[in-house]
């Protein structure tokens, strides 16, 4: 059985071979296991699955090299991950309240664009 470390990429090939609930069972595995209490720990598995995934995407998405960039800046891949995690959930959040409607993968790849270590180190303390 595979083991979730946020620290390093997953195998891409055993990523891939996991079902949605598999890899959310995982994330929330690894949570637990490091002692991290959560405010909601599905939510926060979702995000580092959605982040994974594109990751493992290349440059399909901007969201590896994003994850490249921020590690360049100084986060570590765990933080880096939820750097752009918050930035997802931002969007959805922002999406889901909306009525006007537009594109939510552009509006999140430009977020991407915007994002910085040292902003997040901002918004995180």
């Amino acid at each position: 059985m595979m083991r979730y470390d946020p620290d390093r990429q997953p195998d891409a090939q055993a990523w891939s071979a996991l079902d949605e609930t598999e890899r959310l069972e995982l994330v929330m595995d690894y949570h637990r296991r490091a002692g991290v209490r959560l405010e909601n720990a599905k939510v926060h598995a979702v995000a580092h699955v959605v982040v994974e995934n594109q990751v493992l995407l290349g440059d399909e998405t901007p969201v590896a090299a994003t994850l490249d960039r921020l590690m360049q800046e100084g986060l570590d891949r765990h933080d880096a991950i939820h750097a752009i995690g918050g930035a997802f959930i931002e969007i959805v959040h922002d999406a889901i309240r909306s009525t006007g409607g537009g594109d939510v993968h552009q509006a999140f790849f430009r977020r991407l664009a915007e994002l910085s270590a040292a902003q997040w180190r901002a918004q995180s303390d």
